[in-house]
């Protein structure tokens, strides 16, 4: 059954934009230092010396020319790079975060 008299409702909008997120950053990057041995050919010659002696550590050796030691330099350079400039869009997001609050803060006083 429907009631003979309506009262008006009252619509009220407030405009508000949620609270921005900011996620916790990441942990700080933690390296593990890493031995370089470097084979010149002396000391190639001596390994394998020990190697056929028996006397050898069984190391698998990993090489490098100078040109991809450089092109690996590059690499971690772009990176470091990369991290800075991603930080740096993460810190600007949340002062303008925190400014927009502090303006919002003030005009409601």
């Amino acid at each position: 059954m429907i009631p003979s008299q309506t009262r008006p409702v009252e619509v009220v909008t407030i405009a508000e934009s949620p609270p921005m997120y900011h996620p916790p950053l990441p942990l700080e990057v933690q390296l593990v230092d890493i031995d370089w041995e470097i084979l010149t050919p002396e000391i190639m010659e001596q390994y394998l010396n020990d190697l056929e002696s028996g006397s050898a550590p069984p190391t698998a050796y990993y090489s490098l020319t100078s040109k991809d030691y450089e092109n690996l330099s590059m690499n971690m350079a772009e990176l470091k790079r990369y991290l800075r400039d991603v930080l740096g869009i993460v810190e600007f997001y949340r002062e303008y975060d925190d400014d927009k609050k502090e303006s919002e803060n003030s005009t409601k006083d």
